[in-house]
């Protein structure tokens, strides 16, 4: 008897095979765009509507990706989390926004403050910041956040020269936190040289030939294809180092727009950080 018919002569029915649609992660979804060199086009109505909070020392700075307009207020050593997140409510209210991007000035860990931030008032570490803004938040280091703003491909090493030295890089789309700040430099640390008490110890002058010892030695060791150097004191540094560029501060925005992977703020880019998800959830938001 045919292998195709059954006993009593009639066809065999082929078995139903059930295809399983897998998604593929963020990193080599941007990795297929580079190689197409192409970007796929989501319909307008998928826009998911974010909210960047950039958090520094003396303010903070937030702006929503569908508009371009900046608002801030004051920080510094008396803001505690609490008063941060009602303030951004209060002046957030007319704004729409879904999720909120939070770039921390401190080391990051699974989406957590590691530690307190130097310029700010005590009691971030464990705060609850999606249950205190009502959505869904991402928290990242707030340079990290920068150098995602920046990015362009390849390899990017990001250095922040403010009050102290930030640093981050993004690998093929991959951004890793860094704190090259604390590492033996001469008779101290990369900070006491390249950071605000460099710059007031040692003058300009001084100031900026060390800058471009930090990042020779810097590019020599990490081997970047591309270097920023970002920070309120960047502008201070009249020559570039031969392939180094300018960042500027607002690239924070577009780089907390990059945290949220959805077809329609799709770029090269993905984060290594934890997600927290607020009760309740705003329609469409998925975490997977």
């Amino acid at each position: 008897m045919s292998p195709s018919k059954k006993a009593d002569g009639r066809a065999a029915q082929a078995p139903t095979v059930r295809k399983t649609k897998v998604t593929p992660s963020v990193a080599v979804r941007a990795q297929a765009k580079r190689k197409r060199g192409t970007r796929p086009v989501a319909p307008a109505t998928s826009v998911q509507r974010i909210l960047a909070v950039d958090i520094g020392g003396t303010h903070v700075k937030f702006r929503v990706n569908t508009s371009d307009e900046v608002r801030k207020f004051a920080s510094g050593p008396a803001l505690t989390p609490s008063q941060m997140c009602a303030q951004l409510r209060d002046m957030t209210a007319d704004w729409s926004y879904e999720v909120v991007s939070l770039g921390y000035p401190g080391p990051v860990l699974h989406g957590k403050p590691l530690m307190e931030p130097h310029n700010l008032a005590s009691g971030w570490v464990g705060f609850d910041f999606s249950g205190a803004l009502g959505r869904p938040v991402k928290l990242v280091n707030d340079a990290a956040m920068q150098a995602l703003g920046a990015y362009q491909g390849g390899k990017l090493l990001f250095l922040g020269l403010g009050t102290g030295l930030g640093s981050a890089m993004v690998v093929e789309g991959i951004v890793e936190p860094m704190e090259l700040a604390h590492l033996p430099y001469r008779k101290q640390t990369y900070e006491d040289y390249v950071g605000l008490r460099g710059l007031k110890k040692h003058g300009k002058k001084k100031w900026r030939a060390q800058v471009t010892d930090v990042v020779g030695l810097l590019r020599a060791a990490l081997e970047p294809d591309d270097v920023v150097l970002g920070g309120g004191n960047a502008e201070l540094m009249h020559t570039l180092p031969t392939g180094v560029r300018l960042g500027d501060n607002a690239n924070a925005f577009p780089g907390g727009f990059r945290l949220w992977d959805d077809e329609a703020n799709a770029r090269p880019v993905s984060v290594n950080t934890g997600l927290v998800t607020a009760a309740p959830v705003s329609p469409g938001f998925s975490s997977t």
